[in-house]
């Protein structure tokens, strides 16, 4: 899925307040199979880039476009992952998984992917657990096999491993390069974290100022997986704190 951003502008009204512009003149292209990291500090504007997308939100100007279409909505060929696990808490872990497809009517050899996708995540003792009985990092393994069940052609990631252990994850990391790299779907991660970004992305937008734009785009060639004690590793980390550090500076000046 090919997806073209252009001269994408998000103003928020109020009634009782003034306008507040969080995106301005946001412009990018991520090419079908990209694996794009958004990259800012928190409350950048990030997760509102993430929800244009998705469609769950509006531009005030500028705009989308999905393999040469307008996005008009939400549409199942866009799965998305929030920051925190969203299960059904009286369906199991199968039925959570499966609940979106049956939903649209997609159940050709729907149990199979859905096996599938729990085995994928080491998750296939746990069918029949109900969210409750889950830890936090299983719970969200259940939501990323339930974002991917579907096979879409984009998978938008809200800062999904943001609330997890150091270990954990690493490990869903490493799952979802995985299976990003043969499933061959487009994905777009935000993150404030600079060794998640680099350990994950091909192609890395970094947002800064307020309201946010585009202050470097980073392309990475490296092959996975990355070691973070790597010296490219260190020296492309290095590259994105410098130009990290002078865009927070230059906001903060401008305040």
């Amino acid at each position: 899925m090919k997806i073209e951003i252009e001269k994408v502008t998000k103003v928020y009204s109020s009634p009782k307040k003034a306008d507040y512009t969080v995106l301005k003149d946001i412009s990018f292209s991520i090419e079908a199979g990209d694996f794009v990291v958004i990259l800012g500090e928190s409350g950048c504007g990030k997760t509102t880039l993430l929800n244009l997308l998705a469609g769950l939100e509006h531009p005030t100007s500028g705009t989308i476009h999905v393999d040469g279409q307008k996005i008009k909505g939400i549409h199942p060929s866009r799965s998305i992952l929030f920051q925190q696990p969203a299960l059904i808490p009286w369906l199991n872990v199968k039925e959570n998984v499966a609940y979106g497809c049956k939903i649209r009517g997609d159940v050709e050899k729907l149990d199979y992917r859905v096996n599938q996708f729990l085995e994928i995540m080491g998750l296939a003792g746990f069918c029949d657990s109900k969210p409750g009985q889950l830890s936090l990092g299983m719970a969200q393994r259940v939501c990323l096999a339930r974002a991917l069940v579907g096979h879409p052609s984009a998978l938008l990631l809200d800062e999904p491993f943001a609330s997890l252990d150091t270990f954990t994850q690493a490990h869903i990391q490493e799952e979802l390069v995985n299976i990003w790299l043969s499933e061959q779907f487009t994905a777009v991660f935000v993150t404030h974290d600079i060794d998640e970004a680099v350990r994950l992305g091909n192609k890395i937008i970094l947002l800064g100022g307020e309201p946010a734009n585009i202050t470097n785009i980073f392309e990475i060639n490296e092959p996975y997986p990355r070691d973070r004690n790597h010296p490219k590793f260190k020296e492309i980390r290095s590259k994105i704190l410098e130009r990290f550090k002078n865009a927070y500076l230059a906001k903060r000046s401008v305040l």
